[in-house]
């Protein structure tokens, strides 16, 4: 019982939790273990991105279960870190009536890239890899 008491909980908001924040939420729970609950949610629902299920699992990550999950359903939860992985989710973020500190880091969507299968698969592998690096560090830094 201590050790919930402790554990911090981390929400990763996007616009659709499709992509950016399915990822985020995959590595943050690989990197913070017990350390933390973590949540990712959408300003909007679009469904989990198969590329995204897909470029994750390539770096070991299962991320197959997750759900698509609208920031609305969290209003009860009293966070301790929300972190915004795009612009959009910044400026739409409802308010949350917690202390929770906020970051903010808009990386490219990978959804939205144009290209070929190949190109598209390594834009998919770069915007992981940057949330990868992202990730791992928050954990080292807060959590």
């Amino acid at each position: 019982m201590d050790n919930e008491k402790i554990k911090k909980k981390v929400l990763v908001l996007c616009t659709g939790n499709s992509c950016r924040s399915q990822m985020a939420e995959g590595y943050l729970r690989y990197f913070a273990g017990e350390k933390a609950d973590v949540y990712s949610a959408g300003v909007e629902t679009h469904g989990v991105n198969p590329r995204a299920v897909e470029t994750m699992k390539d770096d070991g990550i299962d991320i197959s279960g997750h759900t698509s999950n609208n920031v609305d359903q969290y209003r009860d939860i009293d966070f301790d870190y929300i972190i915004t992985v795009c612009d959009n989710a910044r400026e739409r973020c409802p308010y949350f009536s917690t202390n929770a500190q906020k970051f903010h880091h808009d990386f490219p969507d990978p959804a939205k890239f144009q290209g070929t299968e190949v190109e598209i698969k390594a834009e998919f592998s770069r915007v992981r890899d940057l949330l990868k690096d992202f990730c791992q560090q928050f954990v080292i830094e807060y959590l």
